[in-house]
């Protein structure tokens, strides 16, 4: 091939897969997805003192017996304690893209002795929830990672039940103070603009955690 022909082709690629690193609507960039060497900084002690993850699903008033999914679900931080909140009688979906995730997430659900989690092993387009199933969908710093965005909300509004929230937990890119890299925080601004044209009306923002936005939709 030509060392002209090359060099074009060099940049198409690059072209290419610059085009896929930013979002089609907001032009923010996605950040790369956590793997399982992460895994310890996701149960590290000082989370519950940054994130206050309780008072974030208190907020929610998940209701018993409900049927929830945590996407993005790691080690199951946040699942064991939406399995606790739903009960004997409701379900969470631990979905994750990577199987070792999901292989330590049961082994906690397991060691906390809770049956009503359902590991599920999702694609970077499809959480593979059930249609019209759920009752909320939580995304805790997890939505900004989506490298096919626009087919993931797609497929998780097919998931809800009519009236069922999508619920995101995201560090708040409008505050230079929060320590956080810029593509792992988003502003209400930014959130909106990317969910509202999914057919997801924006409910609320609670801002009552320390660095981090609850954005509220409903289906």
């Amino acid at each position: 091939m030509p060392k002209s022909r090359f060099l074009a082709a060099l940049l198409l690629v690059a072209s290419i897969c610059q085009a896929q690193d930013v979002h089609p609507i907001t032009k923010r960039r996605i950040a790369q997805v956590m793997g399982p060497g992460g895994a310890d900084w996701l149960v590290r002690p000082e989370r519950v003192e940054e994130e206050h993850p309780d008072e974030a699903l208190d907020a929610l008033k998940i209701p018993k017996g409900a049927t929830v999914a945590d996407i993005g679900a790691g080690v199951g931080y946040f699942t064991w304690r939406l399995a606790d909140r739903v009960g004997p009688k409701g379900i969470v979906y631990g979905e994750d893209i990577q199987q070792v995730m999901l292989d330590m997430l049961d082994r906690n659900m397991k060691e906390r002795h809770l049956s009503n989690v359902r590991p599920v092993l999702g694609t970077i387009d499809d959480p593979k929830l059930p249609k019209d199933a759920v009752d909320l969908i939580l995304l805790v710093d997890v939505y900004h990672e989506f490298s096919e965005p626009q087919k993931m909300l797609a497929r998780m509004r097919e998931s809800l039940k009519p009236g069922g929230r999508l619920v995101l937990l995201e560090y708040r890119g409008e505050d230079p103070k929060v320590p956080i890299k810029l593509e792992h925080k988003m502003t209400i601004k930014q959130v909106r603009a990317e969910l509202e044209p999914a057919n997801l009306t924006f409910v609320e923002s609670i801002e009552i955690l320390p660095q981090q936005h609850i954005l509220i939709f409903r289906k």
